[in-house]
């Protein structure tokens, strides 16, 4: 509840977002909504989208064995169009879902479903930041900017997928990992074997934290009409998050040792090798503190990927020094 007894409807904040958070607290009262509506106030989706760029690059360095001061560019790039990308995909997904997110608790508070902005607004919003996310894609390679226009289509697509779909988190894995796939090209200049392996493991690990952030909601989808893994697995639940969780280091590892055994002495391969077996580490952890009855908890654990997501990166930074 907001300040006195007020609902986050009435107040403007969104029910599952940081109490507390800079939009909240220091953004100006008429761009909030705005912010609100890119999820400006809840960064997590933001980490989850740029970590693949940033995998990505660092393997992509290590798979030719070259840097160059263009690589802090694509580094500082990825973290902008994520933020852009992100905010792009949350205003078209909260446009498709309006009807919906008006249906389910955690949801109605939303910009949308509030009236804080209107559908109009909203598709105007949508097309400004996808405006200046292409302005920074275009100082990429050219095989990296064709990459950034086909991924449109995953991100369009995906919120219709809980519609006909019981694997909704597969269109979202899609989406949310083709940074690793675009980070890689932009500094190698072409797509190689393991940056879709890295793809993959990305793929992994969104059906993972995805499926435990779709259990928070599965009443009210159930009531609605909405599919996902979570309501698809039920009970099952922690067996298919120890195959998901396998499946992300597994083919992590495969990446790794793809990309830097060609060029990595022994110690920097042992490093990179380091990367995925931290994170896997995070996982469990995650999946023993599971309860999947507890909507706090699963929000939680959800949020705490930030940190699985950034555990490859220091290893992988350090194995190109050695």
């Amino acid at each position: 509840m907001a300040a006195g007894g007020e609902t986050p409807e009435a107040t403007g904040q969104v029910a599952d977002a940081y109490t507390g958070n800079w939009v909240d607290r220091y953004a100006p009262a008429f761009l909030r909504p705005y912010l609100r509506l890119s999820r400006a106030d809840r960064p997590i989706g933001t980490w989850l989208l740029l970590l693949p760029c940033w995998w990505g690059l660092l393997l992509g360095m290590g798979y030719d064995g070259r840097a160059s001061w263009h690589d802090l560019w694509i580094f500082v790039g990825c973290a902008i169009g994520a933020t852009l990308m992100r905010g792009a995909g949350c205003t078209w997904n909260d446009i498709t879902d309006r009807d919906i997110d008006g249906s389910v608790a955690r949801t109605r508070s939303r910009p949308i479903p509030s009236g804080a902005v209107s559908v109009t607004q909203a598709m105007a919003w949508l097309v400004l930041q996808c405006l200046i996310a292409l302005g920074i894609l275009l100082t990429f390679d050219p095989a990296a900017i064709l990459l950034g226009i086909i991924a449109l289509g995953p991100v369009a697509i995906y919120p219709f997928a809980k519609r006909f779909t019981w694997w909704p988190q597969i269109f979202l894995g899609i989406a949310f990992n083709w940074g690793a796939l675009l980070a890689f090209t932009a500094h190698t200049g072409t797509l190689a074997w393991p940056a879709v392996v890295l793809y993959l493991a990305g793929m992994s690990w969104t059906l993972f934290y995805d499926t435990v952030y779709a259990h928070q909601d599965k009443e009210d989808d159930a009531l609605i009409g909405v599919k996902s893994t979570a309501r698809l697995f039920g009970d099952t639940t922690p067996r298919w998050l120890l195959a998901f969780l396998v499946g992300c280091v597994v083919l992590m590892t495969l990446a790794v040792i793809l990309a830097f055994l060609p060029n990595a002495t022994p110690v920097a391969l042992v490093v990179a090798l380091a990367a995925p077996w931290a994170m896997g580490w995070h996982l469990s952890w995650q999946l023993r503190t599971l309860d999947m009855d507890d909507p706090d908890t699963c929000l939680m654990l959800f949020r705490s990927n930030r940190n699985a997501g950034l555990l490859p990166v220091p290893f992988l930074a350090v194995a190109l020094l050695l």
